[in-house]
């Protein structure tokens, strides 16, 4: 059996944290993917969702080893960097600016790559609309998201890595129902926006 392993932070979590039992993988589009591999081959594989709301790249690389490196995943995903931007604009700001991201997400990998040499990786993209969250500090989100975005896609050309492009799908989205449709506050998913990851991540999986 393969254990595929979610990481990142609220939008991986989505309450998966609030029950905190080893099978619940939370109300994420890690859910709807674990059903649909589930559901059509099953007993093929292992879901474990390890986000946590909150993170940073920091956080998620100072908890690696327990969260990830000891899990032993044959399949790795990570979702993480809004909150690298989010954080800057709180009272205390605690963010992760663009470079210090791509230094720490490349150590993050290198670290995967050189104890899990047989792990797979795939790296989504970070995206963010304008929502009741977002729009006060709109031209700060809609500046610095990208650049964090860039950092992991740069990240996926240098490793060889799966990258699964989201913020244009988003921007298309858009195109069919309000932003607030597909993510509630411009951050956090609706199911219609879980369904949209999840299908762009499958998109992602079969070419691995």
């Amino acid at each position: 059996m393969k254990r595929i392993l979610f990481q990142g932070d609220s939008i991986t979590d989505a309450g998966r944290c609030l029950l905190n039992v080893e099978w619940y993988v939370g109300q994420s589009y890690a859910t709807m993917i674990s059903g649909r591999l589930g559901m059509d081959q099953p007993g093929e594989y292992e879901f474990v969702n390890r986000g946590i709301g909150g993170n940073r790249i920091v956080d998620l690389y100072a908890r690696m080893k327990k969260d990830l490196l000891n899990i032993k995943p044959d399949i790795l995903s990570i979702l993480i960097g809004v909150n690298d931007v989010w954080h800057e604009i709180h009272e205390n700001p605690n963010g992760v600016d663009a470079e210090k991201y791509g230094l720490v997400y490349d150590l993050l990998i290198q670290e995967v790559r050189e104890k899990l040499p047989e792990t797979k990786i795939i790296l989504m993209e970070p995206f963010v609309l304008k929502g009741c969250e977002t729009e006060e500090h709109w031209e700060y989100f809609q500046t610095e998201v990208p650049k964090r975005a860039q950092k992991v896609k740069e990240i996926c050309e240098k490793y060889g890595l799966t990258f699964v492009p989201l913020q244009e799908k988003f921007h298309e989205a858009e195109k069919l129902a309000p932003a607030d449709y597909w993510l509630r506050d411009g951050v956090h998913p609706t199911p219609m926006g879980n369904e949209l990851l999840a299908r762009e991540w499958m998109k992602a999986f079969q070419t691995i």
